[in-house]
């Protein structure tokens, strides 16, 4: 990278706490960017990606308000791989240069460094955008419990989607730096405090207050 603004990626599993571990840095004074509320605003209704998706697979992937139905849609490419692929080929590039905006509007202020959350920073290439990968990590069975009791699903479609993502055993091979977040709220404070002194560190600045 080129900028004097480190950015750090955050990634993991579903239900690794990516979201959680962001706030918490948050609370520090960081700014961060979600992937995945970028993925939900470029198929908004009047979004051309949008267009693109109503175009191939009809009005069965819409809600009666015109919005996208993304249970319809998770289940088309979870259930096609071709399907999956062309998905991507329409989002992510609109991902990556939404992103790439908001890393810009960063890099105009007075930030120590900034965050880029995304599930699929490696399988999306935005790892590319970042200066360091921090992967949060989880133990699968502790995994499997949150996504069946977050998303309302049994324990076979819970380790279905777990299977679906990148094993865990690769994205750790790929981090830079590893949060295991399977303690209470004060441990993560904690290991996120220690995570934020490096990171200041990077853009040569003494740590927070």
């Amino acid at each position: 990278m080129t900028s004097r603004l480190p950015i750090i990626g955050i990634t993991g599993g579903i239900a690794s706490g990516k979201s959680t571990v962001a706030r918490a840095f948050a609370r520090l004074g960081i700014p961060w960017v979600d992937a995945d509320d970028i993925a939900r605003e470029i198929v908004a209704p009047g979004e051309p990606a949008l267009d693109e998706i109503h175009r191939r697979h009809g009005s069965r992937i819409l809600l009666e308000d015109g919005q996208l139905d993304r249970r319809a849609l998770r289940d088309i490419v979870f259930a096609d791989e071709a399907e999956r692929h062309w998905l991507e080929s329409v989002t992510h590039p609109r991902i990556r240069a939404r992103l790439n905006e908001r890393l810009d509007d960063f890099r105009q202020r007075e930030i120590p460094y900034a965050l880029l959350v995304s599930p699929l920073l490696f399988e999306s290439g935005q790892s590319e955008l970042v200066d360091r990968c921090l992967v949060i990590d989880v133990p699968e069975s502790l995994q499997i419990a949150r996504t069946a009791r977050r998303d309302g699903v049994d324990e076979s479609q819970a380790r279905a989607i777990v299977a679906a993502q990148m094993s865990r055993e690769e994205r750790l091979s790929r981090a830079d730096d590893i949060l295991l977040n399977e303690g209470d709220e004060q441990d993560l404070a904690d290991r996120v405090a220690e995570l934020d002194r490096k990171y200041r560190a990077l853009g040569g600045l003494p740590p927070a207050r």
